[in-house]
């Protein structure tokens, strides 16, 4: 993964070519395939809703205002939005899949990815009505999430009851998903950096808000993992609660906030996979 990440970096440019010849379509159907692999793996029995996903959804609506008027007399509006971001965001695409290398309950994450989007993009609009621009609605977002989380999840589902000895392959390759999920991470690392190099905010608020991605990136992994304890499944709590949907965090931020504070989400997809490299070291060994 840290290799992926320095390869997408230094080949940025050709990155954002590939990306943009493909309408921005790529890495989508990277997303949309690793899921579907994974959720080949899920009987929909398995899926409970728990106290567990409310506890989680507490952390994110609730932690998320506190962030912000925490930080917003210390840093100002800007990073104080690129902070509450960071931790309004959902759950990670992908986080079911590193999820499900760590040893997570899978159906557990999948529950939760399910409900944290759908939650999101109800109580988004009215928090970006009250700290952003006021813009965002309920569709806006859900366009956003349905093709990549709710698409692969109905599809895995019907080839599950139509096709088993298809799913059943599908399940038992996929491992796979793992290598696409490099692959998206290579073409992300590239189209972040070239948002970085490109974007004119000033150096120190750029520094601000990358260092407040990372102290919340590690807190939330943190409190993922407490919670986890308590439930019993720290590895599938931790990973819902850290790793976020930072493509959807950049979006937010860029058309809902100071367009600035973006550069927080961004400096998040870093910190997160520097995290993920390590459990899934740890996990080797």
């Amino acid at each position: 993964m840290p290799l992926a990440m320095v390869v997408g970096a230094l080949l940025c440019r050709p990155l954002a070519t590939l990306e943009a010849a493909s309408h921005h379509m790529l890495t989508p159907i990277l997303i949309a395939s690793m899921l579907f692999l994974t959720f080949c793996r899920i009987e929909i029995r398995d899926m409970r809703v728990g106290w567990v996903h409310l506890w989680m959804l507490a952390i994110q609506f609730v932690g998320s205002i506190a962030v912000y008027y925490l930080l917003y007399p210390l840093l100002g509006e800007t990073v104080a939005q690129g902070g509450m971001i960071c931790v309004m965001a959902p759950i990670a695409m992908a986080a079911v899949v590193i999820g499900g290398m760590l040893g997570a309950n899978v159906a557990t994450m999948v529950t939760y990815s399910l409900i944290c989007n759908l939650v999101t993009a109800l109580i988004a609009p009215p928090l970006f009505h009250a700290f952003g621009n006021g813009t965002c609605t309920f569709v806006e977002i859900i366009s956003r999430v349905a093709p990549t989380l709710i698409a692969p999840f109905v599809l895995a589902q019907l080839c599950r009851y139509t096709w088993r000895r298809g799913a059943e392959w599908f399940a038992s390759h996929s491992s796979l998903s793992f290598y696409l999920w490099l692959f998206s991470l290579v073409l992300v690392l590239g189209r972040t950096t070239c948002f970085i190099i490109d974007t004119d905010a000033e150096p120190m608020v750029e520094v601000e808000l990358a260092i407040v991605a990372l102290m919340l990136c590690l807190m939330q992994f943190y409190a993922g993992r407490r919670l986890g304890r308590h439930f019993g499944d720290v590895v599938a709590c931790g990973q819902s609660v850290g790793q976020k949907n930072t493509i959807l965090a950049v979006w937010m931020s860029l058309n809902f906030l100071d367009p600035v504070a973006s550069v927080a989400p961004t400096a998040y997809i870093v910190w997160q996979n520097f995290v993920n490299s390590y459990q899934i070291f740890r996990r080797g060994k």
